[in-house]
């Protein structure tokens, strides 16, 4: 029985160990890579003219685009456009990408395009190495241990909820900022105390911010100590204004796409298998 064909387009180094794990079921080839990058890269087979019009699926990074338009390829050093991913897929070929935004859909209309960001399993799964990435840039950029120092966690969700049972482990004297009764039902069943978010203030040497919506703006910023260390955890808009904290003297550190960065082996395997759930699912649903 021939093995379904997937064409790994660009990435960073997570979307490698991604591919590598997606070998074990389909013929995989990549695209948006340079062989010198790694010794995974070297080895893994790479697509050339002859898999034109071939593949049945195009696994697209996160985030699919860079802002020049492109395929984000930082591990590449060439471009790769839409068009060129659309020539290597067969007529029906579908494209699984992470973040896929408007801008992908309008360059490729007649393409089925899957978000894998979407799935609830991948997004419980990358909630775990997401706060492990948190707290290890913690570690690196306070002058303090978390033993003691006060915490807080601004909203109660997968990754808020695997900061706490982290930080525990610590020692952290933690605090969750909730928007309602079910936040400090959450707050209370992990163990930690919980305020109000539109009462905020204090004297935390350390905030994460999982909400991605604007909270802590300029006024909100200034009820804290300049000493203060902000992680933002939220994906685009984000949730803190950089601009107000430099000007406050507060460090404020976006910390987008940690689990590639801290952990891209586990990372890619979570993208990997959901990918493949997702390819399973369509085949039994066609049956």
């Amino acid at each position: 029985m021939t093995r379904p064909k997937i064409l790994i387009a660009g990435g960073d180094t997570r979307q490698l160990y991604c591919a590598d794990r997606l070998s074990r079921d389909f013929d995989i080839k990549l695209i948006g890579f340079d062989k010198e990058y790694s010794d995974l890269a070297a080895k893994l087979p790479v697509a050339d003219s002859s898999d034109r019009g071939s593949f049945d699926y195009a696994l697209l990074p996160v985030p699919s685009l860079g802002q020049d338009g492109y395929i984000y390829t930082p591990c590449y050093s060439s471009e790769l456009t839409a068009d060129t991913i659309d020539g290597f897929l067969s007529g029906d070929g579908i494209i699984y990408a992470g973040r896929a935004d408007d801008r992908l859909r309008r360059m490729l209309p007649h393409r089925e395009i899957c978000d894998y960001l979407n799935r609830e399993e991948l997004n419980l799964r990358n909630a775990v190495p997401t706060a492990e990435g948190a707290v290890q840039l913690a570690l690196e950029e306070l002058p303090v241990t978390l033993n003691g120092l006060k915490v807080l966690i601004v909203g109660m969700g997968r990754i808020g909820c695997a900061l706490a049972e982290i930080l525990k482990g610590f020692g952290a004297d933690i605090t969750a900022a909730v928007h309602n009764p079910r936040g400090a039902a959450k707050a209370r069943l992990h163990g930690i105390s919980s305020v109000p978010t539109k009462r905020l203030r204090g004297d935390y040497g350390l905030i994460f911010n999982t909400a991605p919506k604007l909270i802590f703006d300029r006024e909100l910023l200034s009820r804290f100590e300049p000493s203060a260390l902000f992680i933002d955890l939220a994906s685009k808009p984000g949730g803190i204004d950089l601009t107000a904290a430099s000007e406050l003297g507060i460090r404020a550190i976006w910390a987008l796409g940690l689990p590639g960065k801290t952990a891209p082996v586990t990372s890619g395997e979570i993208i990997a298998d959901t990918v493949s759930a997702m390819i399973a699912e369509r085949g039994e649903d066609s049956e």
